[in-house]
């Protein structure tokens, strides 16, 4: 087969690749990441680069217009090699999988794990639950009675009765590994060694043998897998203590925006292979940096606990998600026997563990599972609602008694994709905007930076500028006597920055397509809400807390949030922000057993309600195409 060179700019990255592969495929190759939110179907016209050198065989498509042919622009999804190639990735088309700053970790952390962060103010009567230390591995020191002719147990019987003696457990497991090196280890040890127990399902497992005592070097890990974000912390088991947090993108999203592009991605050629390999590269680059920084050995790090939605947890563990896209959407698994991380590919201790948080259907996974943990809300007699609003809006109602879940196919207009000049909450990103009353817009950015593009919190508070400044009317058309606003090839546009302010050096517009896909997003949230309730004869007024979680509500303006539809119109003391209640409840878990039955009886109890099966939904979501509503009854403290 014949091969060709091509070389990436500005980073001169030069990989071989066989001809006929596609440029966006190279790219993959050569760790360079082109934003292809539609999964390489030449639909979203993200991934374009411009050809410096070399000959390609391409397709026609709209997403490129006649200028930039002219200037060698071509999608790198569509675009096939056919020489040795030089190839320019623009800054707009390229994913910042940079990790986050601090101080973004910090914000989209905020409050998780102080002592004071409850999920309700004091008056509530339930508090965040507090679960007993009980960490999902943990070591132990022995030291054992030596042998005798009157006590001449085996090696291995003598080291179980005493392991049963200080863990009450009646089934403890051995694999052969550590049964090959036992004799030896226990006599050049003294008979003094320092055993690491997994839970392994209904068992104790031994993890490992170390001769003198090593109590004091236990360590886990906890991650929340996002279909945007992965989010990881490195956790002393034996303190509870945190010892460092890092977030940085799911490249996986080089595949594909949102979990059914990339479902559908699973069924090519090695696409499977290819999105779970994205997974735990990422995982293990999370617990290399983290370890290095605090001087742990990987040796010590024996469990990890991950909570994802139910396609991401597939993919974590190379399982065919195929049939969760399909009518009745049956996952493979929700609950998921604990597995060694050297299967998943996860680099740890080798007889590590790893454990998924259970899910509840296809479409409400592990995340809302640890989310309706880490709340507290099925512990409380009052009525709440929690909201996380990402790609997938999951959607639970409830209290003690009992928990409904449904899923909103939100889309990931709100997390950058699919909108002109979207992007994911990173620096640059624009995420306060104010229009006055000249037309005159006003921003800031993550970072304090040049504004490279908007994200989703950017963009609700846009659209309630725009709202409120009567540039857009509340079916979302522009009125084309303001300023900033103008024709183009994609129909009537906004213009937020001029070229010469961005970093990007591109106008960041908004159109009215970028309009109307934001409006279904806010929409399907609304309508999935509002349908729940009204499955359960329940009304808005009757609901004690909305909980808004993910890292979305960190930079959410609740009042912006209202003025579109997104959130209904309540007293606003009845909204609290809980930020990443998924990493929150897998680190409950890493730490006490308690609270993993206490997760897998939620999941166990939670009933999933399929939206589709409803005949009212589709007319409720009609009616929520609109800012705020049609029914502007629903919003009455509003001024319109």
């Amino acid at each position: 087969m014949q091969k060709f060179k091509v070389t990436f700019l500005p980073e001169k990255k030069t990989v071989e690749v066989e001809k006929d592969k596609t440029i966006l495929s190279a790219a993959l190759s050569a760790g360079i990441y082109i934003n292809s939110a539609c999964g390489g179907d030449g639909v979203c016209g993200r991934c374009k680069v411009i050809l410096k050198k070399g000959s390609v065989l391409t397709q026609p498509n709209g997403a490129v217009s006649l200028e930039e042919r002219k200037n060698n622009v071509y999608l790198a999804c569509l675009t096939v090699i056919r020489s040795d190639l030089e190839v320019e990735v623009p800054l707009t088309s390229r994913l910042d999988f940079d990790n986050l700053t601090p101080q973004e970790v910090a914000q989209r952390l905020k409050g998780l794990y102080s002592e004071t962060a409850d999920v309700a103010p004091a008056e509530t009567d339930f508090k965040e639950p507090v679960f007993k230390h009980s960490p999902f591995a943990s070591k132990v020191y022995l030291n054992l009675p030596l042998p005798t002719l009157e006590d001449s147990l085996s090696d291995l019987e003598r080291l179980l009765r005493e392991l049963r003696k200080v863990s009450g457990a009646t089934v403890i497991q051995a694999g052969l590994f550590n049964i090959r090196q036992l004799g030896e280890l226990l006599r050049d040890a003294g008979w003094k060694v320092t055993v690491s127990l997994g839970k392994h399902n209904q068992a104790l497992e031994i993890l490992q043998i170390e001769p003198g005592d090593t109590t004091g070097r236990n360590f886990g890990f906890c991650f929340d897998i996002g279909t945007t974000t992965i989010s990881g912390q490195l956790v002393d088991l034996n303190s509870g203590k945190v010892l460092g947090t890092k977030a940085t993108y799911n490249t996986q999203a080089v595949f594909g925006s949102d979990v059914i592009t990339r479902i559908i991605y699973a069924k090519e050629p090695s696409g499977l292979e290819q999105l779970h390999n994205a997974v735990t590269d990422t995982m293990n680059e999370i617990i290399r940096q983290l370890t290095a920084d605090n001087t742990v050995d990987l040796n010590d790090l024996n469990c990890i606990i991950c909570a994802g939605n139910t396609t991401m947890l597939h993919l974590l563990l190379g399982i065919d998600p195929a049939h969760i896209r399909k009518q009745p959407y049956v996952p493979t698994a929700n609950f998921l026997p604990v597995v060694r991380s050297s299967e998943v590919g996860i680099n740890i201790n080798p007889r590590g563990l790893l454990y998924c948080v259970p899910s509840v259907a296809s479409y409400v996974g592990g995340d809302t599972t640890a989310g309706v943990l880490s709340s507290g809300i099925y512990k409380s007699s009052q009525l709440h609602i929690l909201i996380d609003i990402g790609t997938n809006g999951e959607i639970v109602l409830g209290n003690k008694d009992f928990l409904v879940a449904c899923a909103a196919s939100a889309g990931p207009a709100f997390e950058g994709s699919g909108v002109s000049s979207g992007m994911r909450a990173s620096n640059g990103a624009i995420q306060k905007v104010s229009i006055d009353k000249n037309g005159e817009v006003f921003y800031s950015t993550i970072g304090k930076s040049k504004p490279r593009g908007i994200c989703g919190s950017g963009y609700i508070e846009l659209l309630s500028a725009m709202l409120s400044a009567g540039i857009m009317d509340k079916s979302g058309k522009l009125t084309m006597d303001a300023p900033r606003q103008r024709e183009s090839s994609n129909g009537k546009e906004f213009v937020v920055v001029f070229k010469e302010e961005s970093a990007t050096g591109e106008d960041i517009v908004i159109t009215e397509a970028d309009i109307e896909n934001l409006k279904r997003t806010k929409g399907a949230i609304f309508a999935a809400t509002s349908i729940l309730l009204r499955h359960l004869g329940l009304e808005f007024s009757q609901i004690y807390r909305i909980l808004i979680a993910g890292g979305f509500g960190t930079y959410l303006d609740m009042e912006k949030a209202i003025s579109i539809g997104l959130l209904p119109d309540l007293d606003r003391s009845k909204f609290v922000f809980i930020g990443n209640s998924s990493l929150a409840g897998s680190k409950d878990i890493l730490l006490s057993e308690q609270a993993r039955h206490a997760a897998e009886k939620i999941a166990r109890s939670m009933t999933y309600f399929e939206l589709s099966v409803d005949p009212g939904y589709m007319d409720e979501y009609g009616q929520a195409l609109f800012f705020p509503h049609t029914d502007l009854n629903k919003f009455p403290t509003l001024k319109f």
